[in-house]
């Protein structure tokens, strides 16, 4: 945008005196319509997956105890085989992805 130097300087009163009523609702709606709220969650919901009809399935999952050989890591709490063990401090077991 060119700005002409040799013009007489206008502060903001000048220009919003000047402003119609009609243009400062006109502003006003434009920079509302701009800005959407969405939650992220309604977003999740709304999107479907091609050949994903899942309506009529029923899923199920087997849930086993936490076996002799595994262990609860103590910083991301999932639990490990004994093999993925990086560091012991007290009763506190760190896996090795935690301990990088």
């Amino acid at each position: 945008m060119a700005t002409d130097y040799d013009a007489p300087r206008r502060n903001e009163t000048d220009d919003l005196a000047e402003d119609s009523l009609d243009e400062l609702k006109a502003r006003r709606n434009e920079a509302q319509s701009s800005v959407v709220d969405v939650d992220e969650s309604d977003t999740a919901e709304s999107f479907e997956l091609p050949g994903a009809d899942l309506s009529g399935e029923e899923l199920t999952v087997k849930v086993l105890p936490k076996q002799a050989d595994e262990f609860t890591c103590a910083s991301c709490f999932l639990v490990h085989h004994r093999s993925r063990l990086a560091e012991t401090h007290g009763n506190q077991l760190i896996c090795r992805d935690c301990a990088a």
